[in-house]
């Protein structure tokens, strides 16, 4: 079945294409692209007022998987994995994420997941951790990172970072948004993550 959402497939599979990193290139190489799609409602957030801004910061080779999204934001099925009483009501109204594919995307796989996160700008996204390994791709520049017991580490646009199972790892944002592309594998698809931080953290 064709759907309107194959050629944002199409976009997200040629943008992964084009980064040259050992570990992106393997796991595209594992996804088994013709996947069946899922018939979702639409369902929007408020985070989705931030898709503009990423548009504008984004490297030109995400730019047309970025357009697109940005033109048909309220097409797609967006979610929240948390609750305002896990972070409050600034975070949720900031963050929300796309499953592409995965165990509730738009397109079926058991195997792997992947789709995008955007968080709004001035916002911390505790530690936390998963069983999954994650691998992440921010589309936007200037969000702080860590892993570990590092230190947060600010990273460009189209840096992979990477999160292997069950390590604890945070963002926080600046004054500009993020929008980031992430797969997850070898773990629960739709887990919910065990937060050991503060929706404060780091902000001294």
């Amino acid at each position: 079945m064709t759907t309107k959402f194959d050629e944002l497939l199409g976009r997200f599979h040629a943008y992964l294409a084009s980064v040259d990193d050992a570990r992106v290139r393997d796991a595209v190489a594992r996804i088994g692209w013709d996947m069946p799609a899922r018939a979702l409602e639409p369902h929007a957030l408020g985070c989705l007022r931030h898709l503009d801004r990423a548009a504008d910061l984004a490297p030109m080779a995400a730019q047309p998987l970025v357009q697109w999204l940005a033109q048909r934001r309220n097409e797609l099925h967006w979610g929240q994995t948390y609750t305002e009483a896990d972070f409050g009501k600034t975070f949720i109204d900031n963050y929300g994420w796309l499953e592409l594919f995965g165990t509730r995307g738009h397109f079926a796989n058991d195997e792997v997941a992947a789709g995008l996160l955007i968080l709004g700008p001035e916002i911390v996204y505790p530690d936390h951790h998963h069983v999954a390994e994650e691998i992440y791709i921010p589309l936007t520049g200037g969000t702080e990172w860590r892993m570990g017991e590092e230190g947060f580490r600010k990273r460009k646009a189209g840096e992979v970072v990477h999160h292997a199972s069950n390590v604890n790892h945070a963002m926080r944002t600046g004054n500009e948004p993020l929008l980031a592309l992430y797969i997850w594998r070898g773990g629960p698809l739709a887990q919910k993550s065990t937060i050991t931080g503060t929706a404060a953290q780091g902000r001294n």
